[in-house]
């Protein structure tokens, strides 16, 4: 795993979670997904899961609790949908693959 990867990942979910707005948060996995079509498409889960526990961390004022919750969402679908797809015969999940899968069985992240 590339860290530095991961945390530019991370950094931007964090960045589009903060904007706050509605859609471009939408349209964030499917962003990642385009944006890292070769990495581990568990990897757009995690960030998303650490971009939201970042900003529990860093908000006291409870503002992005919103943002942080759809993150956690949104990193869990992510992860179901890699497990569909590595069920189908797919030894490691990229981002490609979500772009596919999504397309073919599920447009759940191409539609928001």
């Amino acid at each position: 795993m590339d860290t530095a990867v991961l945390d530019r990942m991370t950094g931007f979910a964090t960045e589009t979670l903060a904007s706050e707005d509605a859609a471009r948060i939408g349209g964030l996995v499917r962003v990642m997904a385009l944006r890292w079509p070769r990495e581990r498409a568990l990897s757009i889960s995690f960030a998303l899961t650490s971009a939201a526990a970042e900003m529990e961390d860093l908000m006291a004022d409870r503002s992005h609790e919103g943002a942080a919750s759809r993150a956690y969402k949104m990193a869990a679908l992510v992860a179901a949908d890699v497990l569909a797809i590595e069920a189908s015969g797919i030894e490691v999940a990229r981002g490609k693959d979500l772009l596919h899968y999504w397309r073919r069985a599920d447009p759940y992240f191409l539609d928001l």
